[in-house]
């Protein structure tokens, strides 16, 4: 399914969609150029899954871990990786337990991730606007 937004609100709310099909244990995979919208597109989805604080970009932290309604949802962002080693797999995969995971820059893990139930891709179009992209998932979005 591809699907073209124009706003923020477009781009979360498109996310939401999303976010309504997914349960415990999905993985969502989330790529795009730098800029491309890919936190705004993981904060849509935890605000439809119930986290209520700050979503923010997890670069530097590597992942952040929110409490939902009735599921945690794992934010975990891999640009700083150039792949996963065994001992950085040990520090990452907490966030995939009993959790909602969505992994941006996920070519780092490539070969150690989980299957993702969703694999989500966001390009820049003009003016502001995004391509975006989501396989696997309910295509009824």
């Amino acid at each position: 399914m591809e699907s073209e937004t124009s706003s923020p609100e477009e781009t979360e709310a498109l996310a939401g969609r999303l976010a309504a099909t997914l349960r415990a244990g999905d993985v969502v995979t989330v790529s795009g150029e730098l800029g491309s919208g890919k936190t705004t597109f993981v904060r849509g989805a935890c605000r439809a899954l119930g986290v209520s604080g700050a979503v923010t970009s997890p670069t530097y932290t590597i992942g952040h871990r929110y409490h939902g309604d009735g599921v945690d949802v794992a934010h975990l962002d891999l640009y700083r990786f150039q792949g996963v080693s065994a001992a950085e797999w040990g520090d990452l995969e907490p966030y995939f337990d009993e959790t909602i995971a969505f992994v941006e820059w996920p070519e780092a893990g490539e070969g150690v991730l989980p299957a993702p139930r969703a694999v989500v891709r966001l390009r820049h179009a003009d003016e502001g606007r995004r391509l975006i992209s989501i396989h696997g998932a309910d295509t009824r979005l």
